[in-house]
């Protein structure tokens, strides 16, 4: 029942924690008893501020929100967005904000935050000091880095540390300034710190510890840092993340009871000294605690939702575990890790040689974990932690955890996440329990962690409880029968990488003797270039060859990249974005002859789209006489190496960015990868390459070159990490090469460089042990790979050029010459483009054939139909499709794996009429026979011609016979087809299609 009159609750402050309020009473509150007014200070809604540091790798607000506009318009909540709640009248219930709203309230919720505190020294005003907050924060950090090339950082804690991380990322000389004898005093001990000070300092961050700051000086900017010492730290940026202060003015002006060092104070429902007002997150001061983590916030603002909706709950407190990524560098701590010692008896484990520590804290008997602190390798985490919140009897001795027993032992020994009851907490932040996780799977039939964590909310927050959820994932489907499936597709019961091996340690040549061995079916899509990626990049066959160039997608079957009206655009190699005036009127003149439009890449190169395919070979041809090669833009390979000019004409130039960048390009040209690959190489840390955008970015500095690896822009980008610091060159290409074939050996199909760091276990930290201290052992191997794929490099178009049956591959139609356009050319800016397509799908607009009747599915009769002549066997490729013309008519015919399968359909995709069906990739989905369209990759059976991804797209299907080497369509009489499949252009009329001024083809 919905209340007639609701009360109204005046949230003030919407950042995580007052979001997570209002979303918890939006689901609490049934009746509808109380009406949501939240006032939010910044101009945008809640937003990850547990993820602010992630914000320097994609630079995009919107990445980081937590809810759009939209939701709270969904659930009736008023917010006010760019506007304080300053002033709360509590005689008359009123809350006043700075641009003048006032609010009549029953209830307020406090959830203002805190502020950076700013310690209170001569010249801490100056320009260049900054604090590390919120998203304008980071933006002022980000452009004021473009020119600093010193930057401190103010703290060594938490945020301190994803500061210096951020700073560091952006190129600069960075220092960490912390007052405390240790990093991360709150967090870890002295052992504990002494180990993440090495890690952080091998990266290249000075650490300065027991430094007080007494003044910042400079002319009207920071210039320089002189200590409580009298030592002094030229710099030119400060960051300062020196702590958290309670924002707890609006209460205080207001009477409400604060502690004696800020901080409102609470009980235990989280109700005020004002029985009307309630305050949750870091502002609230609980038994004399500040919590300045987001997992008690959350806690808090649940309890205060449901005792607005009549429960009982009470806060009692929780624990700070908590565990981090520090500069690369697992930080985690846990339960009662500060436990003195006359309650806890500690074991500590250290290794400086893979730079990793652990120490436990157990009950004076032994049978209970207290807490514990990790560094270096946290992978143990989410067990030991629910262990030692549950207070349970350990099933297994101290050494055995420990992993000290001499039989392996570790968290292991705790029965893992099967073991664990379902009271057990599994998430802190969201507060969900391993019970509420299994129920959600086997309610829900979840199959991937991601859909578990949208589901349950489940690592959610800060994301530590990711592997136990997933541990949690797997232990449920393996009760079930089922498991996480790791397969490439139907046809192959493997991944990538163990496809990899088996091609490697069997040296299969082949997609067939590979289907044949370890596979299934005919293959699809999916696994078809996945194998043929794994064929080139171990043993670099030109992959035009007769039992490889059915494999690959459009693009690199036609060494192009399709365009959406079936041309392909042409892209010259221009190592390092180099070229001389020779070569560029030759790109103009070719332009010109084949009337292609021109643009420059953003990878400092020529692109010439709107090239026929039949006039491919021709146009390489003449590039080829002038020095020119492929560019691979088609290709999941190496694409381009950026170059500023560097030290050849900049005056900031430490490095001959162009001179390596042309070297790089030439000696990773045309490998073939997992995705595509992008390199760059900057001059000096001004970074006009922008090379930490890219899968391999080099900064020239005075020493040699920093190396960044994966990072990536488009879609979802991510700034790249440094890999080591002031190398040679020579060194430099040593340890790209092994990161490189490292990447091609391991990561997934589709997998760029950025999303394989990310899913791999130890992360930035493994990917160094393998490529610079050789932990596995195949550095030599590696090395080898490479250099094989280097020495056996061809230009892919040269050799289709100088091949005349792979030149007549390139030919539009089979059983003929002539040509014809796939869709209207339009001129824009002096130059040729394809016309627009119309708005929605081209596919539901009513197209009419040459003679005017309506497209129509149906059958011709069957005494009109005849056996044509189509062409030779061996004019079509085995495992793929090509066109021929009959009449306007334009027909696919493919030939499948065996003589006997043989299968026509009309050449043009239905989804957005383009005529490109012979190009695309046949196989089998469930044994049915298909074909993807390789522009928008929709499926149709080549027996019904049904569409196979669900939607109402149908394609006209013609039996095929081979007869004596000849194969024969059966088909109407031209002029029958015509009326219904013509290939012409036909003007649409406004009646046809009201919305649409393309001249389009006629669709079925």
């Amino acid at each position: 029942m919905v209340t007639d009159d609701p009360q109204t609750i005046v949230v003030i402050g919407n950042g995580m924690v007052g979001h997570r309020f209002v979303e918890k009473l939006v689901e609490f509150d049934q009746a509808r008893q109380y009406k949501i007014v939240t006032f939010c200070e910044e101009p945008r809604a809640a937003y990850d501020r547990v993820g602010l540091t992630s914000f320097f790798a994609h630079r995009d607000a919107e990445k980081l929100m937590i809810a759009r506009l939209e939701w709270y318009q969904e659930h009736g909540v008023e917010i006010h967005l760019g506007d304080r709640a300053g002033k709360i009248d509590r005689e008359n219930q009123i809350v006043t904000s700075d641009k003048g709203v006032q609010i009549h309230y029953d209830y307020v919720v406090i959830a203002t935050g805190s502020y950076p505190f700013v310690p209170p020294v001569e010249g801490i005003n100056k320009h260049g000091v900054y604090v590390y907050r919120t998203i304008e924060d980071l933006e002022k950090i980000i452009n004021h880095g473009k020119t600093a090339q010193n930057c401190a950082v103010i703290g060594g804690g938490l945020l301190g540390l994803e500061a210096a991380k951020a700073a560091f990322d952006l190129g600069m000389k960075t220092h960490v300034i912390e007052f405390a004898p240790r990093l991360m005093p709150r967090q870890v001990d002295d052992r504990g710190s002494k180990l993440l000070i090495q890690k952080i300092e091998d990266l290249g961050v000075d650490v300065h510890l027991n430094k007080g700051t007494k003044e910042v000086q400079g002319d009207g900017k920071v210039e320089r840092m002189v200590f409580t010492d009298d030592s002094t730290l030229d710099v030119d940026m400060i960051i300062v993340s020196a702590g958290i202060r309670p924002r707890d003015e609006v209460a205080r002006d207001a009477g409400i009871d604060v502690g004696p060092r800020g901080g409102i104070s609470v009980d235990d429902h989280l109700r005020t000294s004002d029985p009307k007002v309630f305050a949750i997150g870091e502002v609230a001061l609980h038994s004399g605690m500040i919590y300045g983590l987001v997992a008690p916030g959350y806690e808090m603002a649940e309890i205060v939702a449901a005792n607005l909706c009549g429960e009982d709950r009470q806060f009692a407190g929780t624990d700070l575990s908590t565990k981090l990524k520090l500069m690369g560098v697992d930080v985690a701590s846990f339960g009662n890790y500060e436990a003195s010692d006359d309650i806890s008896t500690s074991m500590v484990i250290e290794d400086p040689f893979q730079g990793s520590y652990k120490k436990l804290l157990f009950s004076k008997d032994g049978k209970t974990l207290l807490g514990g602190i990790l560094v270096g390798d946290a992978s143990e985490y989410g067990t030991l932690s629910i262990f030692a919140k549950s207070g349970d009897p350990l099933p297994c001795s101290p050494s055995e955890l420990m992993g000290t027993s001499g039989d392996g032992g570790g968290a292991a020994a705790l029965g893992g996440a099967a073991s664990m009851p379902d009271s057990a907490q599994i998430c802190s932040c969201n507060n969900v329990t391993k019970g509420q996780i299994c129920a959600a799977i086997r309610d829900n039939d979840l199959m991937t962690p991601a859909e578990v964590k949208k589901c349950t909310s489940a690592g959610g927050g800060c994301g530590g409880c990711m592997p136990l959820v997933t541990d949690i994932l797997s232990a449920e489907l393996a009760a079930a029968g089922k498991s996480l499936s790791k397969d490439l597709c139907e046809h192959f019961a493997y991944s990538r990488q163990e496809l990899f091996e088996i091609v490697k340690i069997k040296e299969i040549k082949s997609f067939e003797e590979l289907l044949a061995s370890h596979g299934k079916g005919d293959g699809c899509e999916t696994c078809k270039p996945a194998v043929a990626s794994i064929l080139a990049s171990l043993w670099n066959d030109h992959i035009l060859e007769t039992s490889h160039k059915t494999l690959q997608d459009t693009n690199d079957r036609f060494l192009a990249n399709i365009q959406r009206d079936a041309t392909y655009s042409v892209v010259p190699r221009v190592a390092g974005g180099e070229i001389t005036p020779d070569k560029l009127i030759v790109l103009g003149e070719v332009a010109k002859k084949y009337n292609l439009y021109t643009k420059i890449t953003g990878g400092q190169r020529v692109d010439l789209f709107g090239a026929k395919v039949q006039d491919l070979p021709d146009i390489w041809s003449e590039l080829i006489d002038a020095g020119f090669e492929s560019g691979h833009a088609y290709g999941k390979a190496v694409r381009t190496v950026k170059s500023c000019v560097g030290s050849t004409w900049c005056r900031y130039g430490v490095g001959d960015s162009v001179g390596f960048a042309i070297r790089i390009e030439n000696r990773y040209r045309g490998i073939r990868a997992p995705h595509k690959l992008k390199f760059a190489v900057s001059g000096c840390v001004r970074e006009c390459a922008e090379a930490q955008g890219k899968d391999v970015g080099l900064i020239a500095t005075e020493n040699g070159y920093n190396l960044y690896v994966c990072g990536n822009g488009g879609a979802n980008p991510r700034h790249a990490d440094l890999l080591v610091a002031d190398i040679d060159e020579e060194t430099a290409v040593k340890y790209m090469d092994r990161f490189l074939m490292y990447y091609i050996m391991t990561a997934d199909k589709l997998t760029r460089t950025s999303v394989w760091l990310e899913k791999m276990e130890g992360g930035l930290h493994h990917i160094r042990d393998v490529v610079i201290n050789d932990s596995l052992g195949i550095c030599d191997e590696l090395e080898s790979r490479m250099q094989m794929l280097v020495d056996t490099y061809q230009c892919e178009w040269k050799s289709v050029v100088e091949d005349p049956e792979k030149r007549a591959f390139f030919k539009q139609f089979v059983n003929t010459d002539e040509s014809e356009p796939g869709i209207e050319i339009i001129t824009e800016r002096d130059q040729q483009r394809p016309a627009d397509w119309p708005e929605g799908n081209v596919s539901l607009v009513e197209l009419k054939g040459l003679d005017g009747q309506v497209i129509s599915h149906e059958p011709a009769p069957e005494e009109t139909l005849s056996w044509v002549p189509m062409g030779m066997e061996t004019d079509f490729p085995v495992n793929g499709g090509a066109a021929v013309k009959y009449g306007d008519v334009q027909i696919a015919i493919f030939r499948a794996t065996t003589h006997s399968d043989w299968y026509a359909c009309q050449n043009m995709c239905p989804h957005k009429n383009a005529f490109v069906l012979s190009r695309g990739i046949i196989g089998d989905a469930a044994g049915v026979p298909k074909v993807a369209c390789p522009l928008h990759k929709k499926s149709f059976s080549l027996e019904t011609g049904e569409c196979l991804t669900g939607e109402e797209f149908k394609l006209q299907v013609f039996p095929v016979k081979l007869d004596n080497g000849q194969v024969f369509v059966q088909l109407p009489p031209q002029e029958t087809l015509n009326a219904t499949l013509a290939t012409k252009l036909h003007c649409i009329s406004a009646c046809d299609a009201p919305k649409s001024r393309q001249m389009a083809f006629v669709a079925s």
